[in-house]
């Protein structure tokens, strides 16, 4: 074999070796690529995990990555080479300063293609003046990743053959290996990408609806939950993300209401997969009173966690995705307060911080997925909170997390400013303010709780569970039993306290079903009468309202000692 053959052979790597690489480059953060670098890399290197070793061409990655539309001229816009041109540099900076011996992956000049090896490749000669398109022929396609194949025989004897069979054999059961391997990794998913456009009914009003469309994607911005592109997201067939068109038509109707209709459809098949109606009443309000209430009834619509958008991607994500599906997953965990579920969504916030520890948003999850689970370790989720923050000071995730982090350590005046400046980053998001109402009530503000949880109440996709539990709380405080039954049988969670405010709510209506929901309660926690002022001093809660729910458990059959402790 010549030198060059034995070159070759040592530079190739297997698949599996050029996806773990791919994997704890993006998660490094010493690799300086942005963004939309790093997204180009991904499509370059799934393109060549299908398959497709010519690379891509400029267009491609224009439509499929950067959000250009069909009409997109290379000759005039040169974003491509721009971009890549970043990435190539930030993959060479990268190797250069941290590489070792081991797997690496550069952009070859002239050629859109990812290229993994064992060695480091030289600057290609011939590529030196080639056009940065992809124009390269086929068989300049580079020896990049391969499976060890057989020997192939000229002249076989019975020997040879057998040792080719056996070759062949092997190749195939490590491609089998490799594949299953692959299979069972978990996917890594990405903010989804959404592209809107608002049109008016009525020529009139064409300025109008134009207003109303710039509010509202500021408006979505700040939820950051969406990547927003001011370009129809093209139909690829292996996006980098989901992307989502979303199309608005601005009305005035009869009586001068302001009406959007709205409709949500897959950008990569052209499926419709929700509509509706948003009606704002000009009865008595300005102009902008009305383009404000619109905004924030569509923002709540397109952009909440339990949003249309996000509500597809948690449902269709799989089962063990990690990135954004994890995190929007741990915040249903969080509202459901199920012990199965916090469990999962802690092990995938794991994983998806091992892959990326810049992670803010599942930072920020998973420091409340902690608290949750025991609040006792909240030195831990304070530590992660702050980090949340550090890494994105304007995500109201990540302040949430803090307000909640700080609130269960008794620093209450440090939580609420936390939760006001994560209701100043996002006022239309219903869950910063049913949390904050929630933190409002254990300190005491009461009428601002319920202020708080009222607004957030009016949640199109469903009412924030924080929100029903505040105006459930506030109404057994103020000795409205049937009220408070009737709110906390709402709350879609069974954590301590909602199954507590149900029984004792119960208990002091006198209900015989009062001793079924105090056996709930025994089945969450079977030494709650004994545990009962620990879970009331970790919840802040005031000791009047706390000796108020004791009393109704009480009235349901619960056994407490003057002091607060079980009865023997």
């Amino acid at each position: 074999m010549s030198t060059a053959g034995c070159e070759e052979t040592t530079c190739q790597v297997t698949e599996a070796e050029a996806r773990t690489e791919l994997d704890r480059l993006l998660s490094d953060q010493r690799f300086h690529g942005t963004e939309r670098a790093r997204d180009i890399l991904r499509y370059l290197a799934e393109r060549y995990f299908d398959g497709e070793a010519g690379g891509a061409k400029a267009y491609s990655i224009a439509i499929d990555v950067l959000g250009r539309t069909s009409n997109f001229d290379a000759s005039n816009d040169p974003i491509v080479r721009i971009e890549v041109s970043r990435l190539r540099s930030a993959l060479s900076q990268y190797y250069e300063a941290y590489g070792e011996a081991g797997v690496t992956i550069d952009i070859p000049t002239g050629r859109y293609v990812a290229r993994f090896a064992r060695c480091i490749h030289g600057r290609d000669d011939a590529d030196e003046g080639a056009e940065a398109d992809n124009e390269a022929p086929a068989d300049a396609v580079p020896a990049t990743i391969a499976i060890s194949q057989g020997i192939l025989t000229v002249v076989g004897s019975r020997r040879r053959y057998i040792l080719s069979a056996a070759a062949t054999a092997t190749a195939l059961l490590i491609l089998g290996s490799v594949i299953a391997w692959y299979s069972s990794q978990p996917s890594f998913t990405q903010k989804p990408l959404v592209m809107l456009t608002m049109t008016a009914a009525d020529v009139r009003l064409e300025r109008e609806a134009g207003v109303t469309r710039d509010y509202l994607l500021a408006s979505l911005a700040q939820f950051d939950t969406l990547t927003l592109s001011t370009q129809q997201p093209a139909r690829v067939r292996q996006p980098v993300r989901n992307a989502y068109s979303v199309e608005l038509k601005y009305y005035a109707d009869d009586d001068n209401d302001r009406t959007v209709w709205w409709q949500v459809s897959d950008a990569a098949d052209g499926d419709i997969l929700k509509s509706g109606i948003e009606r704002v009443s000009m009865e008595g309000k300005s102009a902008e009173a009305v383009k404000d209430e619109l905004v924030s009834a569509l923002s709540r619509r397109l952009a909440t966690n339990r949003g249309v958008i996000n509500s597809i991607e948690a449902r269709d994500a799989p089962r063990n995705a990690l990135g954004n599906a994890c995190v929007l997953r741990a915040e249903y965990g969080l509202d459901d307060g199920g012990r199965q579920a916090l469990a999962e969504a802690s092990r995938c916030l794991e994983q998806t911080l091992a892959r990326n520890p810049s992670d803010a948003e599942a930072t920020a999850a998973l420091a409340r997925v902690t608290l949750a689970t025991d609040p006792a370790v909240v030195g831990d989720a304070l530590r992660m909170a702050n980090r949340a923050v550090s890494l994105a000071p304007t995500l109201d995730r990540a302040n949430v997390a803090l307000m909640m982090a700080q609130f269960y350590s008794g620093r209450i005046e440090a939580a609420i400013d936390a939760g006001n400046r994560a209701l100043a980053l996002n006022p239309n998001n219903p869950d910063v303010g049913a949390k904050l109402g929630s933190v409002l009530f254990a300190g005491g503000f009461y009428d601002s709780a319920v202020s708080l949880a009222s607004e957030a109440a009016r949640s199109p996709d469903g009412t924030p569970r924080d929100a029903v539990l505040v105006l459930a709380l506030d109404a057994y405080r103020r000795g409205q039993w049937s009220d408070a039954s009737l709110l906390a049988e709402q709350v879609n969670c069974s954590d301590f306290i909602v199954s507590a405010l149900r029984a004792a709510s119960l208990g002091q209506l006198g209900s015989a079903q009062a001793s079924v929901r105090l056996a709930d309660l025994r089945s969450w926690d079977p030494f709650f009468e004994k545990d009962f002022r620990a879970h009331m001093t970790t919840r802040q809660y005031a000791p009047a309202f706390a000796a108020s729910l004791r009393d109704g458990l009480a009235k349901a059959g619960a056994h407490f000692t003057p002091d607060g402790m079980a009865a023997n």
